[in-house]
């Protein structure tokens, strides 16, 4: 064997192994979020408007498992095409990518209303202004992600767009200090900035609450443990986030600033697939973390899969704290108080 044909194998080696990893995640990330959303279907306590937001990651995790991880499947395999339509492929990706981030932004805020004025939290929070929240930030999303398709790309602009292929490249078509300045610092940094700030309040509000147990009732302290414990899970879904995405950005600034520096191509690949991961991992975060995400989860495991009759349906969801002390003792007594099992997560 030749070695030009041992390096032709090598390469069809590495390409089958990367289609393949790509597809096992593509499938992952689509039925992994497509039972997200079946989860908040079916069970009534889980749809409030932090889940309302929930949602709308998962089905930004269903468009990269059916249309960002296919692109980036077929572009690697040298697709030709018109410039605009490459453009308009890669700035799909931004779309998706900035809808993920405004909604993780968004859980941030809505777990931030709900400690701060629990009392207030249900009337100021509906679940309608959820839906529209979760409508401006793919409205955002949309704005931003199309903005290299008003002029701020790598063409000249003299060129005749209109005739002649280009091999489809990402890096070829976007524009690098879009990528640098406008997207990662303005629209992945500052958001994840946000959000860090966010939840560090959200932990400092529920510690000192917690702490002030000669105070603090057993319905204000079961409520605030139980945000404690979603705003932990939910807090690892941004840091899972920031880690599958600031290497890929962080590779893109190399390039810009530093033009004589080279980034090798296998770390770009890790880099795009680390991407494309999280898009699979939030589902397991929900699955192992959020208790009657679990149970209803198991509960359609059962029915649909086992074909066993599916168990006692999840909680109602919950006010929150109420304003009157209740005595720890009445928790002990056959008849509970209903409104103090009713706190959700």
């Amino acid at each position: 064997m030749s070695p030009l044909s041992g390096k032709l194998l090598s390469r069809e080696n590495v390409d089958m192994l990367y289609i393949s990893m790509e597809t096992a995640i593509a499938l992952a990330s689509v039925l992994g979020n497509v039972l997200v959303i079946l989860v908040v279907a079916l069970n009534r306590a889980l749809r409030d408007t932090t889940f309302c937001f929930i949602v709308s990651l998962a089905l930004a995790d269903i468009a990269v498992g059916a249309l960002v991880i296919p692109l980036a499947v077929v572009i690697s395999l040298g697709l030709r095409t018109q410039f605009f339509t490459c453009l308009f492929l890669s700035c799909l990706l931004l779309i998706i990518t900035q809808s993920s981030i405004l909604s993780l932004m968004a859980i941030a805020i809505d777990r931030y209303l709900r400690v701060k004025i629990p009392i207030r939290y249900s009337v100021i929070v509906t679940e309608r202004r959820a839906w529209v929240a979760v409508c401006v930030c793919w409205l955002l999303s949309a704005l931003t992600g199309m903005v290299p398709m008003l002029g701020w790309h790598n063409q000249d602009p003299s060129a005749n767009f209109s005739t002649g292929d280009i091999v489809c490249r990402f890096t070829t078509v976007m524009s690098m200090e879009y990528m640098v300045y406008f997207n990662f610092f303005g629209w992945v940094v500052a958001p994840l900035s946000i959000m860090i700030g966010l939840y560090a309040q959200i932990f400092y509000i529920i510690r000192r609450q917690l702490n002030r147990r000669a105070e603090a009732t057993c319905d204000t302290s079961k409520y605030y443990h139980k945000e404690l414990k979603l705003a932990k899970s939910l807090a690892l879904v941004v840091l899972l986030f920031a880690l599958c995405w600031l290497p890929l950005h962080i590779m893109n600034c190399i390039n810009y600033f530093c033009p004589d520096c080279t980034v090798p191509k296998s770390a770009i690949y890790v880099g795009i697939f680390m991407s494309h991961v999280n898009s699979a991992v939030n589902p397991l975060v929900y699955a192992f973390r959020i208790d009657r995400f679990r149970t209803t989860l198991v509960q359609i495991w059962r029915r649909c899969v086992l074909c066993h009759p599916a168990g006692p349906s999840p909680c109602q969801p919950c006010s929150p704290p109420l304003t009157k002390k209740t005595p720890c003792l009445r928790q002990t007594l056959p008849h509970r108080n209903t409104k103090a099992e009713g706190i959700r997560l």
